[in-house]
């Protein structure tokens, strides 16, 4: 499981959907969770930096967990995702903070997307909140943003929830391109 984990991290690094402490990952093992330590490198991650605990545990294992542990759980508990994925796609990121939801215009985006919906709201890094808004949309989209913070995607593993992520951020970079082809 840590290959797939290093894959995926290197890939979110390499194609510039997060910066060198960002991000984070999870899958779900029946009633486990293995996800991304705090602060991790998902670029350059190591044994020590994927934490595994249960859907519901408490105590001080979850410390070491991402802090957006509570948006993972949510989706799981609500959803049967296999993974998810946060990740902080610049020109989605700038979208959110314009639109209400984010319309895919190149065809990849739009066959694999549709649309993006934007969650906006005061307590935006692991919040039970965004976890639960995440959850209800993430039931008919397998990607949502979070105003001015990130992406969660969803899929069945995290090579999946790459593809949507990384899908995202392409159709955002567009949708800036063709903003700029407009007449004035």
């Amino acid at each position: 499981m840590l290959k797939v984990f290093q894959k995926v991290g290197q890939q979110l690094l390499s194609l510039g959907l997060i910066t060198s402490h960002g991000g984070n990952a999870s899958v779900r093992r029946g009633d486990k969770i293995f996800i991304t330590r705090h602060a991790s490198m998902l670029g350059c991650l190591e044994k020590g930096d994927i934490i595994r605990l249960g859907l519901n545990e408490t105590g001080p294992i979850i410390k070491k967990a991402s802090f957006e542990l509570p948006v993972h759980r949510e989706i799981y508990l609500n959803s049967e995702a296999g993974a998810v994925l946060h990740a902080h796609p610049p020109h989605a990121i700038a979208l959110s903070l314009v639109e209400k939801d984010i319309r895919p215009r190149d065809a990849e985006g739009a066959i694999l997307l549709r649309e993006v919906p934007v969650i906006e709201t005061t307590d935006v890094v692991g919040s039970k909140e965004v976890g639960l808004t995440a959850a209800g949309l993430l039931k008919e989209y397998k990607i949502v943003m979070v105003k001015g913070h990130g992406s969660f995607a969803v899929g069945e593993t995290l090579e999946e929830a790459l593809c949507y992520t990384s899908t995202l951020e392409d159709s955002a970079r567009i949708i800036f391109l063709l903003k700029g082809l407009e007449p004035k």
